[in-house]
């Protein structure tokens, strides 16, 4: 908390300061908790998430997407334990919650736990559990609901190093209402994925975003 609010001055102004607590005495015996927290600055403007909340969507976030919005456009919050726990808590707000609008939810592990330790091993079973999970969360979906996995980076664990990799990152989409499948064209922004969930709630983003729709193709 103080190394935030030092780094909110302006000629700082820090993106997050990450709190990660951590247990052990001695070099070899140190290991994370689940209490990790972020500190980021809120968002310079409006986003997909105000204006979702603004138009009476629910906007859900599960893990750090709290965290990294500071907040700012959700209307309910989950901090998950694990990815495994998030994949379980995304399941159960399917199931038990009638809600309507944004699900946004948040698998830290894959990166902090095996990609930045560079733990293949790790990693493959970390996406078979995933695997598993996701499986459960397809079962539960509605017929007109639209599920969305993506990335933020790559980390490949094979690679040299312990920083993010610059894989580029995948834009998967399924509903049980959609009448075909193929390949989805390339794109060179993030802001896509914000700009189709605005379409497909029928809400506008803000006037001089970047983003732009490709709900068309998803259909």
């Amino acid at each position: 908390e103080i190394a935030r609010e030092l780094t909110l001055k302006d000629e700082w102004r820090v993106g997050r300061v990450i709190a990660r607590p951590y247990i052990g005495k001695k070099k070899g015996e140190f290991k994370r908790t689940s209490n990790r927290h972020d500190y980021a600055l809120k968002p310079t403007g409006t986003t997909a998430l105000d204006i979702l909340k603004d138009n009476g969507y629910d906007v859900i976030s599960v893990g750090k997407i709290r965290d990294i919005f500071d907040g700012q456009g959700i209307t309910e919050a989950f901090r998950s334990k694990s990815s495994v726990h998030g994949m379980e808590q995304t399941i159960e707000i399917c199931k038990d919650q009638d809600f309507k609008g944004l699900c946004f939810v948040n698998l830290v592990d894959f990166d902090a736990l095996w990609g930045h330790r560079r733990n293949p091993s790790g990693y493959a079973q970390e996406i078979e559990k995933f695997d598993v999970n996701l499986g459960v969360l397809l079962d539960t979906l509605r017929e007109d609901d639209l599920l969305i996995i993506t990335a933020d980076h790559g980390n490949d664990p094979t690679y040299t190093g312990t920083d993010h990799t610059r894989e580029k990152v995948p834009f998967l989409a399924y509903s049980k209402a959609m009448k075909g499948s193929g390949e989805l064209p390339e794109t060179d922004t993030f802001a896509i994925i914000g700009a189709t969930i605005a379409d497909d709630f029928g809400v506008k983003m803000p006037e001089g975003t970047i983003g732009y729709s490709i709900l068309d193709k998803l259909k």
